[in-house]
Parts: C-alpha cells; structure tokens; sequence
C-alpha cells in the first residue's frame, strides 16, 4: 500500500507546487512507483508535468463526483510517474462538493481503487484550507510542508499545526507531519538562517536536512513542461530533491522496487 503524502501549507508561494513536481521525479528515478495527485485548480503540477490541462478529457473533478475512475484518469509522464491531472474545473467541483455527503472523503476513496499500484502517491494541495486541501489531509498519512525562511512563515506553520493536530481527532486520527522542507533559501540571508535554526529548535528531526535554495535553473523546468531532475538535474536544485527523496525513502524504511507501469 503506498504512503500518501500531502504537500501543504495555507500560505501561497513557497514552492508547494515545486516540492510536488520534483520531489515525484526524484522519486521515480531511485526508482520508485509514484502517482502525483494534482488537487490545486490552478493546474500547475499538471503543466510542470508537461500535460496541456487545456486538453484534458477527464482530470480531478470528474474523479472526485465519481463520473470517471481514477485508473481511467491518470496519466503517464515522460519523466516516470504517474499524474492525476487538474484543470479550471476543479474551482466549481468544490462548489459543488459542499452539498454532497462524505464530501471530505471523496479523495481517500478515489485513491483507494489505486492505491495499491504506489509506493509513494504525492498531492499538491491549494494554497489555502478548502474543501479541496481538507480532502487531501483526510487521504493522506502524513503532511509535507514546505515553507521559506521568513518571519511570518512561522505564523502560517504554527496555524497549520494547529490545523492537522484538529482534523486528527475529528476526520484522520493517522495524519502527521511527515517534515519540514526549507525552500527558495538564501545562504545570504541573516534572517533566513535565524528562521531556519529556530525551526531546527522547535521541530527537531521534522526538519528535512535537504534545503531547497534559490535556483535560475529550478525557476526555469517548469516552463520546458519539466521537473529540475528532467531538465537539469545537476543543478543545486536538482541535487536538493534528490537528496529530499533519499531523506524520504530512508525514514520510511521502505524496500525499492522495480517501477512497472
């Protein structure tokens, strides 16, 4: 059964999307059988992963109203893994979700038909705590979150512990953050580094080793329709979500296995 992990965080503009993208290629290539879950209606992670969410004839809303099987859904990408793609109309699915019953659960249950093919099934979330994100966190068994280095960063991590500590005891008693991953890091920074030690102080071995810096190349991928391992993976960028995806693979203890499609 795969471990479902939830790449969240209530503020925008941390490189959620970025930790999605790459972190399931660097995953691929060790190699492992991923499935990226592409819950935001913006549809980034699906164009990163190089599909037209223009084009698409069934994404995440036909799946989450039962009017399409995930299986039938997901697609292939060229770098290895495997993506359930989004477009615009995801924005009205949530609309819709909120007069429908199990409304939170319908992920958890999409995932559950296709779950077993995955060691690793990765969501990128919303930028905000919706309907959408609140499936996400009743699906999966641990919380990514990636955040900068800046002061009201803090605010926003301390607002979503508080948030995972709530849906654990009324909607997933299994949910835990899974780590701390510091993104668009400025070793220039003074402020970086005080934000990114009194992380350290405060969450322990929650902190991933592996800091995501600043990178003209990591900035570039997604516009080729890459991630940093398909587009220069030899690049700061590149070697920090290889070395993520080890921390992973190795806290989770889990055997590889050959990826099969």
């Amino acid at each position: 059964m795969a471990r479902i992990l939830a790449i969240a965080n209530q503020k925008g503009g941390v490189g959620k999307t970025t930790t999605a993208v790459n972190l399931a290629a660097a995953l691929a290539v060790t190699p492992r059988r991923v499935l990226l879950v592409d819950l935001d209606p913006q549809g980034n992670a699906t164009m990163a992963s190089g599909v037209d969410k223009r084009e698409l004839a069934t994404s995440m809303c036909e799946v989450l109203f039962g009017e399409s099987e995930a299986a039938a859904t997901i697609l292939a990408t060229a770098e290895g893994y495997d993506l359930l793609p989004t477009n615009l109309d995801l924005t009205a699915a949530e609309i819709r979700l909120m007069d429908e019953p199990r409304r939170e659960q319908r992920l958890k249950e999409a995932l559950a038909t296709v779950s077993a093919r995955y060691d690793y099934v990765l969501i990128d979330c919303p930028p905000s705590l919706s309907l959408l994100t609140l499936n996400a966190l009743a699906a999966a068994d641990g919380v990514i979150v990636p955040m900068q280095c800046e002061y009201f960063a803090l605010e926003g991590l301390s607002a979503l512990v508080n948030t995972i500590d709530a849906l654990k005891q009324k909607l997933n008693p299994q949910l835990e953050i899974a780590g701390i991953v510091r993104t668009m890091y400025d070793v220039r920074n003074n402020l970086a580094s005080a934000v990114s030690n009194e992380l350290t102080e405060h969450f322990g071995d929650k902190v991933f080793r592996s800091i995501v810096p600043r990178n003209v190349r990591l900035a570039e991928a997604p516009s080729h329709g890459k991630s940093i391992i398909g587009y220069d993976r030899a690049s700061r960028g590149g070697i920090a979500y290889l070395g993520l995806a080890g921390e992973i693979i190795r806290h989770e203890k889990k055997p590889a296995r050959g990826a099969t499609r």
